[in-house]
């Protein structure tokens, strides 16, 4: 009876070690983000008097806290600007200013449309010859 006890128990032993320590799939050890500081800066504006379009961005990080602003000229002739700072214990936080006075035309037309400035002096020629039709 003694070597029946000792036999299972050495099975229920074997199976428990060989069993994966993941039974009810609770995650394992997670990699580790952040670990390298790469601070960062950078800067970009677009100005195109032609077609209107007035924006621009700049934005710092020294790895753990970006600090930046944007901004952005809206349809109403204001000039809207948010000077933001994120950071991982206190998230996104912005504040948000505007510039000049919102005007309304009193008239409304057909859209303003642009021609095109450049008109080019090539004209493409077919690269085939249409066959004669017959009656």
């Amino acid at each position: 009876m003694i070597p029946k006890v000792a036999l299972v128990m050495v099975v229920v032993v074997g199976m428990s070690l060989a069993a994966p320590e993941d039974r009810y799939g609770a995650p394992g050890p997670q990699p580790a983000y952040n670990q390298v500081v790469i601070p960062y800066n950078f800067e970009y504006g677009v100005k195109d008097e032609y077609a209107g379009t007035d924006f621009s961005q700049a934005e710092e990080s020294d790895g753990k806290t970006v600090t930046g602003s944007y901004t952005v000229q809206l349809p109403d002739g204001r000039k809207q600007t948010v000077t933001y700072v994120a950071d991982d214990y206190g998230g996104y936080r912005a504040e948000v200013s505007y510039y000049g006075e919102a005007q309304y035309p009193y008239e409304y037309g057909p859209p303003i449309t642009f021609k095109p400035q450049y008109q080019p002096s090539y004209q493409p020629q077919p690269s085939y010859q249409p066959e004669p039709v017959y009656q």
